[in-house]
C-alpha cells in the first residue's frame, strides 16, 4: 500500500528490529533500529539511493538538500521526519521478501522521482539497508530516464560498487570520474558548480599539510607544486599499441583536441629544421621516462596529457564551465578544463569533464627525497 503520511506512532515498547506494535490501521511502527552508518550515494543527478539511518538523520537530509523522500519498507519512516516542513514523502509498505511484489509499486515510484527531479529537488530513494528494494526502484527510474536495457542501468549503479569491494573507496579512479560526471551533468544545467559537489576540488597539494604526498608536480618555471600523484586520472593510449612511442608536442587549448600527424602521415616539413628535430627528440626522451618500468606509476599510462582532478588553486573553476588553467605564481599558462565538453588526447582517449596540465609546463619531483626528475 502506499501513502505519504502514516497514522500517529504507537507508544508501546518497540519489538526486535526496532519495530513496533501494529495499529488499528494494521500499519507498524518504528520507534528505534540498527541500520548502521549513514549510508548515501547520488547515483545519478539529484537521484540519491541511501539506508534508513541516512533517510531519518535531519543532518544529512539538510546536508544534501533532501527535499523527498520515497521509503520502501515494512514500516514507515518516524514522525518526526514526516512532519519535516521541507521534505516531501511518498511510503510503500514491502517487505524485504522474495516474494513480494515490487513490480506493482514501480511505475509509481519512478513518477515519484521524476516529478520531484522535475522540480529541481532532490529525493532519497530508500529501504532499511539500501541494497535490495530501494536499489531495484532506482534501477527502474534509470532504465526509463536514460531508456536503458536492465544490464546498463543495473551495472551504471552496482558495478562501480562492486569493484570498489561494497563500500565507497574516494581513491578510486572510477569513482572520482563518476563524481566528476555528475557534478559536470549539474554544471551544464545550473552553470555554477552546487555545494554537494565542492568536495570534487581537492585541496591545493602546495599548503602545507600532515603526511604530504612524496611526489608532486610543479610548474616547470616557478616549481610552484600543482598537482600530487592521487590527482592524475590515468589513461592507457586508445590508438596506438602502448609500446608506441610518442611524438605529440603541446595540445592545442581547443577542448576538443586533435591529434597532430605522425610519421606515418608523412615526414617532416623542411621548414621545421634543426630545433623542431631537437624538440620532438626531447619529447621522446621524456616520454620514455614517463613510460618506463622505474618511473612511479603504470608503464603503459599515456601522458601527452596529465588529465588530473579538479585542484583548490584552479582559478574559477566552480563558476566557469570551461576556460583556461595558470599558474597561482607565475601565471604561466598551464592546461584547459571543461566541465561540459569532451576533451581529446593525442592517443585518441577522451575525457569528459576535463581538466588537464600540458606535461611540458610540468615537472615531476619527489619531495621526500628532495631530488627533481625533470619530465
Amino acid at each position: 500500500m502506499e501513502q505519504s503520511r502514516p497514522q500517529a506512532r504507537s507508544s508501546s515498547a518497540s519489538t526486535g528490529g526496532g519495530v513496533g506494535k501494529p495499529q488499528d490501521s494494521g500499519l507498524l511502527t518504528r520507534d528505534d533500529f540498527d541500520g548502521g552508518p549513514v549510508s548515501i550515494d547520488e547515483v545519478d543527478t539529484g537521484l540519491f539511493l541511501g539506508n534508513l539511518t541516512a533517510a531519518t538523520h535531519m543532518e544529512t537530509l539538510r546536508s544534501f538538500k533532501i527535499t523527498h523522500i520515497l521509503t520502501l519498507d515494512s514500516v514507515p519512516l518516524p514522525q518526526h521526519i514526516l512532519e519535516a516542513s521541507f521534505l516531501t514523502t511518498k511510503y510503500i509498505q514491502i517487505a524485504d521478501m522474495p516474494r513480494e511484489d515490487i513490480l506493482q509499486h514501480l511505475e509509481g515510484c519512478v513518477d515519484f522521482i521524476s516529478a520531484a527531479l522535475a522540480q529541481q529537488g532532490n529525493v532519497l530513494v530508500h529501504c532499511y539497508f539500501g541494497v535490495s528494494r530501494s536499489s531495484s526502484t532506482v534501477i527502474a527510474y534509470m532504465m526509463k530516464r536514460h531508456n536503458l536495457d536492465f544490464l546498463p542501468a543495473y551495472e551504471l549503479q552496482l558495478k562501480l560498487f562492486r569493484r570498489m569491494g561494497c563500500k565507497i573507496d574516494p581513491s578510486c579512479q572510477r569513482y572520482k570520474i563518476h563524481r566528476l560526471r555528475l557534478a559536470g551533468e549539474q554544471m551544464r544545467k545550473a552553470k555554477i558548480l552546487p555545494q554537494s559537489f565542492h568536495n570534487v576540488v581537492r585541496p591545493d597539494p602546495d599548503i602545507t599539510r600532515e603526511n604530504p604526498e612524496p611526489i608532486v608536480f610543479r610548474c616547470r618555471r616557478c616549481r610552484r607544486v600543482l598537482a600530487s600523484k592521487s590527482h592524475v586520472l590515468e589513461h592507457k593510449p586508445r590508438d596506438r599499441p602502448p609500446s608506441q612511442e610518442v611524438v605529440e608536442v603541446e595540445p592545442q587549448p581547443q577542448p576538443q583536441l586533435k591529434a597532430k600527424p605522425t610519421k606515418e602521415e608523412g615526414p617532416e616539413q623542411p621548414s621545421a629544421g634543426g630545433p623542431r628535430m631537437l624538440e620532438q627528440l626531447a619529447e621522446r626522451i621524456r616520454q620514455s621516462s614517463l613510460g618506463s618500468p622505474n618511473h612511479e606509476g603504470t608503464p603503459n599510462h599515456c601522458r601527452s596529457i596529465l588529465f588530473v582532478e579538479p585542484i583548490a588553486w584552479m582559478h574559477r573553476i566552480m563558476l566557469n564551465t570551461q576556460g583556461r588553467l595558470y599558474c597561482p605564481k607565475c601565471e604561466q599558462k598551464l592546461g584547459n578544463f571543461s566541465w561540459i565538453n569532451a576533451c581529446k588526447c593525442p592517443c585518441g582517449e577522451t575525457m569528459t569533464p576535463a581538466f588537464y596540465l600540458i606535461p611540458s609546463k610540468v615537472e615531476l619531483s619527489k619531495a621526500v627525497q628532495n631530488v627533481q626528475t625533470t619530465v
